[in-house]
């Protein structure tokens, strides 16, 4: 059985990513902060913070020893909606820690545990608004910005030993986070990118998905759900 690892699997996208590699036939193990209320045979749940270098090597290394690391989702992030010129510097800090250092801390340890087993997979989990340049967002977008550049640069570097690493990004996707956000917010991206009737879970876990296999995914690649130009 393919074994994934899948951050931020308490809620949500992670959550209902792993629920969906498990029904496919998967061994998933999930990092997350907070508890995990998934429970399944073939889930196994780490109490990990991304933001933790040790923590995640730590954790890494027990789901290698285990068997094959085939994909990593790095799917654990935080955002934050704030002017520019009034956004505290600590939200600025937090977010590149979770959103980018996370990604990094993962991408590094999996990627090792890949480059011995000569395969494997990295999806890194990104924004349109990056390419939107999405105002009110700057803090955030920087960090998912980081995250592309990232991908760039790793897919290069581990194309040699046969690890492929990508980002999927996603507009507003129907959650407890975004339900918080006025509607006239969420319509305008959506219209933005070409959904204007957005995007349910069971749509962007699909998109998630569907990649895993895709035989024409470029290494390097940043594949966004919806017309972005």
């Amino acid at each position: 059985m393919p074994i994934a690892l899948i951050t931020g699997t308490s809620q949500g996208l992670g959550r209902a990513l792993s629920e969906r590699l498990l029904a496919d036939g998967w061994i998933v193990h999930g990092f997350a902060r907070g508890p995990q209320p998934l429970v399944h045979e073939r889930f196994h749940a780490h109490a990990v913070d991304v933001t933790d270098e040790s923590a995640v090597r730590a954790a890494v290394a027990a789901v290698a020893a285990a068997g094959r690391i085939d994909v990593l989702m790095n799917n654990a992030g935080s955002a934050a909606l704030n002017a520019m010129l009034l956004t505290p510097g600590s939200v600025a800090e937090t977010l590149m820690r979770v959103n980018y250092l996370g990604s990094f801390h993962c991408l590094q340890a999996v990627g090792k545990v890949m480059v011995r087993q000569r395969g494997g997979l990295v999806i890194n989990l990104t924004t349109v608004a990056v390419p939107l340049s999405l105002e009110g967002e700057a803090a955030y977008v920087a960090s998912k910005a980081a995250v592309e550049a990232l991908t760039k640069v790793a897919a290069k570097e581990l194309s040699a030993q046969g690890v492929r690493v990508i980002a999927l990004g996603l507009g507003p996707v129907d959650t407890r986070l975004t339900r918080a956000v006025p509607k006239a917010a969420l319509a305008k991206i959506n219209n933005a990118i070409g959904r204007p009737q957005g995007t349910t879970m069971i749509e962007a876990v699909e998109f998630i998905v569907s990649r895993i296999s895709a035989p024409d995914i470029e290494s390097g690649s940043v594949e966004y759900l919806g017309t972005v130009t």
